[in-house]
């Protein structure tokens, strides 16, 4: 009697082990930068919200350093920088 209450309980823990979770996964922590400098940025990356992250994050690339920082999706200048961009790929 106890090995098949051992084994009931050992296999509820197998199967909640394996279970997904859902892990919000972003690459930005926090708000974010509300404006950089253009003459300073090397890149600009959007990502945009999917499986593994709910938010649409955009990371800007600096020329000095190469370091890596996120801009707030909220802030005008992030709103300008992603309205140009539409623009551009819709002329194109």
């Amino acid at each position: 009697m106890k090995s098949a209450v051992a084994f009931v309980v050992l296999a509820c823990l197998i199967i909640v082990e394996g279970q997904k979770t859902s892990v919000n996964r972003c690459l930005c922590q926090g708000p974010g930068l509300n404006m950089v400098r253009l003459q300073r940025v090397e890149k600009i990356e959007v990502y945009p919200a999917g499986p593994s992250c709910d938010n649409v994050e955009i990371i800007v690339t600096f020329k000095n350093d190469g370091g890596k920082k996120c801009l707030n999706t909220e802030s005008k200048f992030a709103q300008n920088y992603i309205k140009k961009a539409v623009e551009e790929r819709t002329t194109q």
